[in-house]
């Protein structure tokens, strides 16, 4: 089972005491900031749930599974998501 984004609206809006479209809207922001952040370069650090950075990624010699063909992948940037204690707590119990 998972959470899409109009069920953990209802969720955060639920525990929160908040209305629905107030947990949308902050929703919304959260992912406004966590985008321009790394697109900035900067992590984003909520203690103990996660950690959100970008990565460099060097260029690299790949293969076209289709054709076995050697093709040149350039640099580029990926993401990191780290679990914080939080997280890894409550999988693990």
């Amino acid at each position: 089972m998972s959470l899409n984004k109009s069920e953990l609206a209802s969720a955060i809006a639920a525990k929160a005491g908040l209305t629905k479209a107030q947990a949308e809207e902050a929703l919304k922001a959260f992912q406004d900031v966590l985008v321009e952040s790394l697109a900035k370069g900067e992590a984003v650090k909520v203690t103990g749930l996660l950690s959100v950075e970008r990565v460099e990624r060097a260029a690299r010699t790949g293969r076209n599974p289709r054709t076995g063909e050697e093709i040149q992948i350039p640099a580029g940037y990926g993401v990191k998501v780290s679990a914080g204690s939080l997280l890894k707590k409550a999988v693990t119990s």
